[in-house]
């Protein structure tokens, strides 16, 4: 027991102060989002949509995505990190306060696009901070932590939001507002003229990076791996498009419900993420980990099929998180060390595209396949697919290390 612990501790030790409060800002700003987990309940039940309306609509976040990863990744490398966050987290405010007041398909459309937009230009922005004031040997439990705070926030924020969503579903516009600006507000006088550790480069190191400046539109290992990535996430992205849905339409769950079992797999990541992370970087190379990650997310949603209730729906969520926490830190860990210095928005912003397109792809497919085959067909369909990734990654993997 004491060896765990020290362990445990080993895990969390040796990360900088900025990369600390990094992950307090996420945290709060995470706390707030109770939007896009009811989503698709807010329409189907408050705005009586169809299915297929609601996954149209969630595919417009994925459009919108898409747009904000590019351009969030582009505004980087121009005019540095700091600038896009600031802006990203308070552009977002007046947009939640006006969505409720959109209820047809085509204004709540669009008005998901253009928030999505926003929302998402601070991914790849806040993945360079993240290594740009990271130790350079503590990259990936910096981008772990981060993650960390992520899961914490969202374990508060969706059960919060069951809550709110009884009361009205115009409060989880808002409270994602309030998230935002008390998020936006610690951000920006924290880290106003901070340093990191990248901010003197030396000849030898300004020489080394020259090698890796490249586009990374050009690097077609990371297109490969890009594509791999995307693939993963439309599997895993079931969790915030047709897994809410399923629980609600199959298991006749409350929102209430439903906010717990969002915030039971922000807790297991908050718990587990540094410790598992920090013990396979040291046993594993990233492809195995990586590897690792996609079949156990296959494994969630294959469970799925199976007979039962909480303890069935508990199970898959608890093999969900642990694939979260296997994949998504290597996968921005291999990011950063295949991009330089002065491309690494470009290549954040392309990493960030992966998780974009699959925004889009996993409603739109996800809803579809659910709507015309059913729920049981579309898990075994996102299982098989994760098989095939898994295959992808070995090889690409193999090749890029």
């Amino acid at each position: 027991m004491k060896r765990f612990l020290t362990i445990y501790l080993d895990s969390y030790r040796g990360l900088s102060r900025p990369a600390w409060m990094l992950a307090l800002v996420i945290f709060i700003n995470r706390s707030g989002a109770m939007v896009l987990p009811f989503l698709g309940i807010y329409m189907t039940q408050a705005l009586h949509f169809s299915l297929k309306e609601a996954g149209t609509v969630l595919s417009c976040f994925g459009l919108g995505a898409v747009t904000g990863s590019w351009l969030g990744g582009w505004l980087t490398d121009k005019v540095g990190h700091f600038k896009v966050q600031t802006a990203s987290l308070f552009l977002s405010v007046p947009m939640f306060c006006v969505l409720p007041f959109f209820k047809s398909v085509t204004t709540l459309a669009i008005g998901i696009f253009i928030l999505s937009v926003i929302t998402d230009s601070f991914r790849p922005a806040n993945s360079v901070s993240v290594a740009y004031y990271a130790k350079p040997e503590n990259i990936t439990r910096a981008f772990s932590l981060n993650r960390m705070a992520i899961n914490l926030g969202f374990s508060i924020g969706p059960a919060l939001g069951g809550l709110l969503a009884l009361i009205s579903y115009d409060w989880l516009f808002y409270g994602n507002a309030i998230g935002a600006v008390l998020a936006g507000s610690m951000f920006f006088f924290y880290f106003r003229n901070r340093k990191g550790n990248e901010a003197v480069l030396t000849k030898e190191a300004h020489e080394a990076d020259s090698q890796k400046e490249i586009s990374p539109y050009k690097d077609k290992q990371f297109i490969l791996f890009n594509i791999l990535t995307a693939l993963y996430a439309i599997c895993f992205f079931q969790l915030l498009s047709t897994l809410p849905l399923f629980y609600k339409e199959m298991h006749k769950l409350s929102e209430a419900d439903i906010g717990m079992l969002l915030a039971y797999s922000g807790i297991v990541v908050f718990a587990l993420e540094m410790l598992l992370v920090h013990i396979a970087e040291r046993k594993m190379t990233s492809g195995q980990v990586i590897i690792i990650g996609t079949l156990l997310c296959g494994l969630s949603f294959s469970m799925l099929i199976l007979p039962g209730k909480f303890l069935l729906l508990y199970s898959s969520m608890f093999f969900l998180c642990i694939s979260e926490i296997l994949v998504m830190p290597f996968v921005a860990t291999v990011t950063v060390q295949r991009s330089g210095v002065t491309n690494r928005g470009a290549y954040m912003g392309f990493g960030a595209l992966a998780y974009a397109v699959a925004h889009i792809v996993s409603p739109y497919c996800g809803t579809r396949i659910a709507s015309f085959y059913g729920f049981d067909v579309l898990w075994i369909v996102t299982g098989v697919l994760t098989i095939i990734t898994a295959i992808g990654f070995y090889f690409v993997m193999k090749k890029m290390e």
